[in-house]
Order: structure tokens, then C-alpha cells, then sequence
């Protein structure tokens, strides 16, 4: 369990850099989203992902890494606009956007660590196909509790679903990204 620890500690950097870099392309221009909108934007990758294993090419250079990367990264996002609520304000200070993406990758960290407990690693014998499908199978759950007003009558919120996007796609990138070097 510890190698999957670093594993995913690998992933995270690897995410967090990318973030880090965006937000200094475009700042925080996304704390304008509604949590709506990032789901939509985390359904176009999911489904991106699955037109690209089912058709074997792509059209587009950015590949099923990237797209991998930014369901990790628009669910930490999606996150932290359900903490902080959607701004017309973009001037919140990046290390604040920073330390919050940070933290909720720590969380769903835990989170991971606790399942692969109970489960006992059986995410090392899926395939990247099967990730692709239960983020997308996540992503249609969030979509009608957001729907539904983020009432459940006994499913978890939406923040769970995030959370699962997150670990899914972290462990398709350990798979496509982390193994193969």
C-alpha cells in the first residue's frame, strides 16, 4: 500500500504543476464556473477519453494523459467552488486557490488509502477503459443530484462524486503514466 502512497503522491505533482502553470497562464478565471459547468467540463474530457479507446486515433495532440490530468484538476476545482462558491471576483490570491487544490488531492488521497484498504488493490487489475467509464458513470450521478437541487434521498452528494473522479483518473494516470517509465 505504501507503493500506491508514492504512486499517487507521483500523480499529484504531476497535476499540481500543471494547475500551478495554468494558473499563471489564466490566473483564477474559472472561479466564475458554476459547480454545473465544471461537471459539464469534466464530462467533455471523460467522453473525449472514451471517443479516443474506442476509435484507437485522435484528431486533437492533447492525448488521454492530459485529459486524465484535467479531471483530476476541474474536480479539485469543482471543489473548491462548492467550498468557496462561484466569483465574478478572479482576483483570489493563487497560493490561497493553491493550498485549497492541494488539500482537497490530500483528501482524496485518504480517501483512496482507506478504500484500497477494504478493497485490496483491486484497481491494479482494471483497465484504463473501466476508469474512463466509472468517471463517466460518476459524472451522470453528479449531474442529476445537481439536477435534483443536490438532494439525495440516500446516495452520497456530489462532493463524493468529485472525490471518485479524482482517485479514478489518478489511478488510470498511475497505469498510463507512473508504471510505464
Amino acid at each position: 500500500m505504501q507503493h500506491t502512497a508514492t504512486q499517487f503522491d507521483d500523480v499529484f505533482k504531476l497535476c499540481s504543476e500543471i494547475f500551478q502553470k495554468k494558473m499563471k497562464d489564466y490566473g483564477a478565471a474559472w472561479r466564475v464556473l458554476r459547480p454545473s459547468s465544471l461537471t459539464d467540463q469534466i464530462l467533455i474530457k471523460a467522453r473525449r477519453i472514451r471517443s479516443i479507446e474506442q476509435k484507437g486515433t485522435q484528431k486533437i495532440q492533447d492525448g488521454v494523459v492530459d485529459e486524465f490530468i484535467g479531471i483530476v484538476n476541474y474536480a479539485a476545482i469543482a471543489l473548491i467552488q462548492l467550498e468557496l462558491g462561484l466569483s465574478d471576483e478572479i482576483q483570489t490570491e493563487i497560493d490561497v486557490l493553491s493550498n485549497k487544490h492541494t488539500a482537497y488531492l490530500q483528501q482524496a488521497k485518504t480517501l483512496m488509502l482507506n478504500k484500497n484498504h477494504d478493497y485490496d488493490e483491486a484497481w491494479r487489475d482494471m483497465r484504463v477503459s473501466s476508469f474512463t467509464d466509472l468517471i463517466l458513470m460518476k459524472l451522470y450521478r453528479t449531474k442529476q443530484i445537481e439536477d435534483n437541487a443536490g438532494k439525495t434521498l440516500i446516495s452520497e452528494g456530489v462532493e463524493a462524486n468529485y472525490f471518485d473522479m479524482i482517485n479514478y483518473a489518478v489511478f488510470a494516470l498511475i497505469q498510463l503514466v507512473i508504471e510505464k517509465k
